[in-house]
């Protein structure tokens, strides 16, 4: 449902003269086309970070890096060690290590903020669950924290009750006190 109320429908034809079908739109897929129609440079930077990522995630970028060191190293007697052969390697891990943290950065504010997406989805969608804990993220530590001493207070008293109940199922029945 949009925010007006309406529904998001899809239509198209399976033949032709035939019955248009109709199928919901999902949020998502709204989403999706809004951001697509945009082209801006916030979604392309967004596809080629998460691209690199997964790039410089693979081990044969590793075994690459680890040749170029070697060659590096191998190349020292041949540049007498100089103070220009080991500015190279300083420079160029510092550009890639430089480069490199906000790629990854950005893929992992996504991926966070994807996955408490899901998760808001998940409480809201059960009907037991407590709705304000979705954007719980947004908190400050300590009221975290607060929260976090709850939870385990709650914790334990859940052991305790399992406690009691499993020394009962050992007695088979009869209470032992």
């Amino acid at each position: 449902m949009g925010e007006d109320g309406t529904a998001w429908r899809l239509v198209s034809k399976t033949s032709v003269g035939a019955e248009p079908m109709t199928m919901q739109k999902t949020p998502l897929s709204v989403a999706r086309e809004e951001v697509a129609d945009t082209k801006t440079v916030s979604l392309w930077f967004s596809r080629f970070a998460s691209k690199t990522a997964q790039i410089v995630g693979q081990p044969y970028m590793f075994l690459f890096a680890v040749v170029v060191l070697i060659l590096w190293a191998a190349s020292g007697p041949l540049f007498h060690f100089s103070d220009t052969w080991q500015l190279i390697i300083n420079t160029g891990t510092t550009i890639i290590t430089f480069l490199v943290v906000f790629l990854i950065q950005n893929t992992q504010n996504r991926d966070a903020k994807a996955l408490h997406l899901k998760l808001d989805e998940l409480i809201r969608s059960h009907l037991s669950a407590r709705n304000d804990m979705i954007d719980i993220e947004k908190l400050s530590d300590e009221e975290l924290e607060e929260i976090e001493r709850r939870y385990a207070a709650i914790c334990e008293e859940s052991n305790v009750r399992r406690g009691r109940s499993s020394k009962r199922g050992r007695t088979n029945g009869a209470r032992s006190e």
